[in-house]
């Protein structure tokens, strides 16, 4: 009681103690740049002046990945909204900088080269008619947000105008590089010096002392030689901001102990009579099993190697397993079998209806209007099986018409059930009206090949799944091993419980994936707050099952690559380069023939080499070779030319000079056509880059 009189006396001070450190919160929010214009809050990106808003950014994501469907993640979904929102401000600018735009006229010219092969704005003649295309955007706009259907698919008066805007943003881009491409060109001069490039012809003799042959060991690489490579190449270096983590994965796997509880439940399901009666062993396996019952027929070659031999002999009623398949138990019943063939050709004719799968939008026929067409048509073919061909006409299915109607497929292809069912079940030379999603067909069979023995399957199968025990062992061995590491190194407690280490490098701030876990968007995220540090360590829960130790090793800024990583590609180049000046100092002889004796090598001999193929045979890629070889006199013996796979001394043997043309203009025109088709391409990519970019997606995403 004295100690609550206490508090109740010092309420005042207590309540001004949490107002301060409320208050401290709100500043310190502030600070971090949380409060000012709440610009930070509401802009996603500002591009050449121009705000990305968050909510219209977050729309239009959200509107992707719908698009997309569930394989694609939310930032994969983000990236794409991104690359195109970027090249719609990139290029915006650039219209708005020289006055593009689309008028009426061209934009109604773009939406006829759309549409003009749409059946709803053709007239009576087959001609695009505007009048037609006017009347369907006003009811559009009259029954928005309603959808109307253009061909087989829903358009709303908001599609329609995102349409028409992405037509616009054609037509504007389309003018701008053609625009470009007027002004790419190349000369007479230029064409020469490509015909010359390609045509001029050099044989040598050589000898290469390759850089293997020069052992590592007698090679010494310094850090100031790496840092003095990477000052000479400092444009090779220049890297984003990344980040490097090493992380533990404790997995939540069953256990042995876990795959014989498994195994012991699905043998006491396996005893229910359900499963013995042929009349409900369907319901019951798809009411109890992890494999959901097929209803197909499997001949023995399509059944899994490991158990074939095993089951296939069995006859109906009769059971195999418990056998192990992937993540499963499985025991796998026969529950019929029949001799059928595994292979057919038939011919139909298709009769569609409204509304039927992959109809055309002329297809005005009921279901009970086209079954009666059907059904007339077989009459007329029992009659006469001749009239078969003739009456192909009035199917809607042209890819097998233009072979008489015939069709060949096997047992196991993608064919509507109905379908497969009336050819499988059936004899040759039947013939019936059959329907399915796509309408009535006609159908007559023609031939069945390789009959067999086929069996149905009732696969009565239970997921091995961790215990309660393993996820609890798992949850444990996680804890100990993330409060150990809190005040120990990472790598030495990870060596000490034999867990592997995966490190991870350069990854960027709006990547998800991370090799070994996959998408971990939150992982990244954390590696990239403000407050992390080098050695910060959290635990993720992954949604596989199980955790992901992480310690952030290396915080890499934007700008020249760190010195220790720039080695991994520059230790290689310093290595030819070194090894390149031994060679050079070890060669005393003039001759081909000396040095080759010298250097314990051979004289090689390279014919009909061009500037623009510039590989020795034997020695690969070497431009620096071959640009020498056409540099010096022919008889001329050169100095040692420190080539991509080793020291090269070369003596031009013959100089053949390409023909002279009357004309090079088909070369110059060949040259400025391969321009302009990568102007396209260069040019973006050189305005992204000019580009006042303010990218601020990882606070969002």
């Amino acid at each position: 009681m004295a100690i609550l009189n206490k508090i109740r006396q010092r309420s005042l001070v207590l309540i001004l103690v949490i107002a301060m450190a409320l208050f401290s919160f709100v500043l310190a929010d502030l600070f971090k740049g949380g409060g000012g214009d709440g610009k930070s809050e509401t802009i996603v990106a500002t591009i050449n002046g121009v705000d990305i808003k968050r909510d219209d950014f977050m729309q239009k994501v959200e509107n992707m990945q719908r698009q997309l469907g569930p394989q694609v993640s939310s930032t994969q979904a983000m990236n794409r909204v991104w690359d195109q929102e970027l090249r719609k401000a990139v290029m915006d600018a650039q219209y708005e900088k020289i006055g593009i735009s689309v008028e009426r006229e061209q934009m109604r010219e773009l939406i006829k080269q759309n549409l003009s092969n749409f059946e709803e704005f053709k007239n009576e003649a087959g001609l695009f008619d505007e009048n037609k295309l006017n009347e369907f955007i006003a009811n559009l706009k009259a029954i928005a947000p309603d959808p109307a259907f253009l061909g087989s698919s829903p358009i709303t008066y908001d599609s329609w105008t995102t349409f028409e805007n992405d037509i616009a943003a054609g037509g504007k881009y389309n003018t701008y590089f053609n625009m470009v491409k007027a002004g790419v060109t190349s000369t007479l001069a230029e064409g020469q010096m490509e015909y010359k490039l390609e045509n001029d012809k050099v044989d040598i003799k050589y000898v290469q002392i390759p850089y293997a042959s020069i052992p590592d060991s007698l090679i010494t690489v310094t850090k100031s030689d790496i840092a003095e490579y990477v000052n000479r190449n400092l444009s090779k270096y220049q890297v984003e901001a990344s980040r490097d983590i090493q992380y533990v994965e404790f997995k939540e796997e069953p256990s042995p102990e876990d795959g014989d509880e498994v195994k012991s439940k699905l043998v006491e399901l396996a005893q229910n009579p359900f499963f013995s009666d042929m009349d409900e062993v369907a319901d019951f396996v798809n009411t109890n099993s992890d494999i959901k019952f097929n209803d197909n027929f499997l001949f023995k070659d399509k059944l899994p190697v490991t158990i074939v031999d095993s089951l296939f002999p069995k006859a109906v009623g009769e059971s195999y397993g418990p056998y192990r398949q992937d993540d499963l138990y499985v025991i796998s019943k026969i529950v019929a079998e029949k001799q059928m063939p595994d292979s057919v050709k038939v011919r139909h004719i298709l009769i569609p209806f409204a509304g039927g799968t992959r109809a055309a939008a002329t297809v005005t026929k009921t279901p009970e209007e086209a079954k009666k067409t059907a059904d007339s048509i077989l009459r007329i073919i029992k009659s006469r099986r001749a009239k078969f061909v003739d009456l192909l006409d009035l199917s809607s299915d042209k890819v097998s018409n233009e072979k008489n109607g015939e069709i060949e497929f096997d047992y196991n292809a993608g064919m509507a059930p109905e379908f497969k069912n009336f050819s499988f079940e059936n004899k040759k030379g039947d013939i019936d009206v059959v329907k399915t999603d796509f309408g009535y067909h006609v159908i007559e069979i023609m031939e069945q090949k390789n009959r067999q023995r086929a069996i149905k399957i009732a696969n009565l199968a239970l997921e091995i799944e961790p215990s309660e025990a393993t996820v609890d062992r798992v949850f444990n061995e996680t804890s100990k091993f993330e409060i150990a590491v809190a005040d120990r190194d990472f790598q030495e407690v990870a060596k000490e419980n034999n867990y592997t280490v995966k490190p991870v490098s350069n990854i960027k701030a709006l990547e998800e994936n991370i090799p070994g876990l996959g998408p971990q968007r939150a992982i990244v995220r954390w590696a990239f707050e403000d407050d992390t540090e080098v050695g910060d360590i959290r635990r993720f829960n992954l949604a596989s099952g199980g955790y992901a130790v992480v310690v952030v090793s290396e915080i890499n800024k934007k700008g020249v690559m760190s010195n220790e990583n720039a080695s991994i590609t520059a230790l290689p180049e310093l290595k030819k380069e070194k090894k390149a000046a031994l060679i050079r100092s070890r060669i005393s002889a003039s001759t081909l023939e000396e040095i080759a004796a010298n250097q314990g090598q051979t004289v090689k001999t390279a014919v009909g080499l061009t500037m623009k193929n510039p590989t020795l045979s034997g020695a690969g890629q070497e431009p620096k070779v071959v640009g020498a070889a056409f540099g010096i006199a022919e008889g001329t013996t050169s100095k040692p030319i420190d080539g991509n796979n080793g020291v090269y001394i070369i003596q031009t043997t013959k100089v053949t000079p390409a023909p002279e043309l009357p004309s090079y203009q088909a070369n110059a025109s060949r040259l400025a056509l391969a321009k302009a088709n990568a102007a396209g391409t260069s040019l973006y990519n050189a305005l992204k880059e000019a580009a006042e970019i303010e990218d601020n997606r990882k606070a969002f995403y």
